[in-house]
């Protein structure tokens, strides 16, 4: 197993002041002890949840850790996010995760979405090479990709753009992101794309949210939990040495690092980790 795989901790913004406390002052610390190259906080459609997003990033970073906001333009206009990159650079943070995003319900048919290799594109122009830009990408295909090889090619306009690494979306089929990077390598990429891993604590959840990201649940896992029913003891004990040994196949094979979506619970990941020697 490499011991030089870069980890990362993925956050969303906590909704109250508890929940900010707690994800600060207790789940950081223990997520910490592994040693991750940075921490990411989630930014809501359309900016919704900028303000919890910009409290969390500078609570992480008060705490002098590396912190990897993600931004998108949403309904926000130049200059709004224009200053809120200037605020993040002064604040001395140099880690950006820059993504397409989505509109919130409600808004107008005349929005527009900026897509991420505009906004990786508008960050260079804006503060140069200060940023280190994270993009996503999507071993089993974004949802409303046109196909396979434009969806590849759209992930290296990402790259010809100016970002420097790449986070995939959450996958249990670890031929899907091999087949993807060398499909990627085949048109020319030659950055870091991350294995994006989630956690299984919850079926229920899992399957809305997999239903609404495009990504796959391998049928023999879909069955196994199902076969749990309500007992979320057992989910999670499964969960856990499945994605272990996801994770293990993924640094043996040359995985360059792993992003856990940690779903703000600790002790989950916490295990995948220790279980893998981290």
């Amino acid at each position: 197993m490499s011991k030089s795989a870069a980890i990362s901790f993925e956050y969303f913004p906590a909704k109250t002041d508890a929940g900010r406390e707690k994800l600060l002052n207790v789940t950081t610390p223990e997520l910490q002890a592994i040693g991750p190259e940075f921490f990411s906080v989630t930014y809501g459609a359309g900016g919704s949840t900028r303000d919890n997003t910009r409290g969390i990033v500078e609570g992480l970073n008060a705490q002098g850790l590396s912190v990897a906001p993600h931004l998108s333009f949403g309904l926000d206009d130049e200059a709004t996010i224009g200053a809120l990159l200037e605020d993040y650079k002064a604040a001395g943070i140099n880690r950006l995760v820059a993504l397409r995003g989505d509109l919130p319900s409600g808004a107008g048919g005349g929005a527009r979405l900026v897509y991420a290799n505009e906004l990786v594109a508008f960050i260079r122009e804006r503060t140069g090479d200060h940023f280190h830009i994270e993009v996503a990408a999507y071993p089993e295909i974004h949802p409303q990709a046109e196909s396979y090889e434009s969806d590849v090619r759209y992930l290296k306009g990402k790259f010809d753009a100016g970002a420097d690494s790449a986070i995939t979306q959450y996958f249990y089929n670890v031929e899907a992101y091999f087949y993807f990077l060398d499909r990627c390598a085949a048109l020319g990429i030659d950055k870091p794309i991350y294995a994006g891993i989630m956690p299984i604590t919850n079926y229920a959840n899992l399957a809305r949210f997999s239903r609404n990201c495009g990504a796959e649940i391998p049928r023999w896992i879909s069955k196994r939990l199902e076969g749990f029913a309500d007992d979320q003891e057992s989910i999670r004990a499964f969960g856990i040495d499945v994605v272990t040994q996801l994770c293990q196949t993924l640094l043996e094979s040359g995985a360059p690092g792993i992003h856990f979506y940690t779903m703000n619970q600790t002790q989950p990941t916490l295990q995948i980790c220790r279980n893998l020697g981290l």
